[in-house]
């Protein structure tokens, strides 16, 4: 029934070869917020495995639950309150990650009134093309963070379930259907935010080689 999943935010990490210029140009203040943004979405990045791990454990304990009987009721009960202290973990990363993303588009957002002051029109236009495509991997990730919020709910819904003695099989089977088809919506729109992540590095990457600026491309 569990559907395992996990974001994958590909981030390039950028070194400035130039030397720091007393009066910097409109490119090189925006790469400033765009790598300060990057660097403030690390805690995100460093959440995945722990997520990854949490959820591994709980469908152990899933697997478990449903492979006893109902005359092992303490034992079910004792399994679900684990899973339930595992979800309510997994609640506090996702709780991290959303502050991580937060604080990072805050920072990129900083870009928007340097646009006016790039040197060219070229420039100007491959920045709002990039500006357009970080803005939907942000939508992206809060309508992921809305669907696995949900999915958190419907399981802890699903545990308390278990440990009810009078549990019908029409209830349960019910519970895991809802539960299936909002993981099935978590890897709709985590694909979402993986393409539009892709797209947004793409265009970050070509606005640094139109600005001219030597740097050097490295991928987590």
């Amino acid at each position: 029934m569990r559907k395992i999943y996990g974001i994958t935010a590909l981030i390039f990490v950028m070194f400035l070869m130039t030397a720091c210029q007393e009066n910097p140009s409109a490119s090189e203040k925006m790469y400033n917020h765009l790598e300060k943004a990057v660097e403030l979405e690390q805690n995100f990045e460093k959440q995945q495995e722990p997520m990854t791990s949490l959820e591994n454990q709980e469908k152990e304990l899933y697997d478990q639950i449903i492979d006893l009987g109902k005359s092992e009721m303490e034992k079910i009960k004792e399994l679900s309150d684990q899973a339930i202290e595992l979800l309510n973990e997994r609640r506090s990363i996702l709780k991290a990650e959303k502050e991580s993303i937060d604080s990072a588009k805050e920072e990129f957002d900083k870009i928007a009134p340097l646009k006016e002051e790039l040197e060219t029109e070229e420039l100007k236009t491959k920045a709002e093309e990039m500006e357009e495509a970080m803005n939907q991997r942000y939508e992206a990730y809060g309508q992921l963070h809305s669907a696995y919020s949900k999915a958190l709910d419907l399981d802890e819904e699903l545990y308390n379930m278990l440990k009810d003695e009078e549990l019908e099989k029409e209830s349960l089977e019910k519970q895991i259907d809802k539960i299936n088809k909002s993981y099935e919506e978590i890897f709709s729109v985590n694909e979402k935010f993986n393409q539009a992540t892709e797209k947004y590095n793409q265009l970050k990457q070509d606005f640094y080689e139109l600005a001219e600026m030597d740097v050097k491309f490295e991928e987590e």
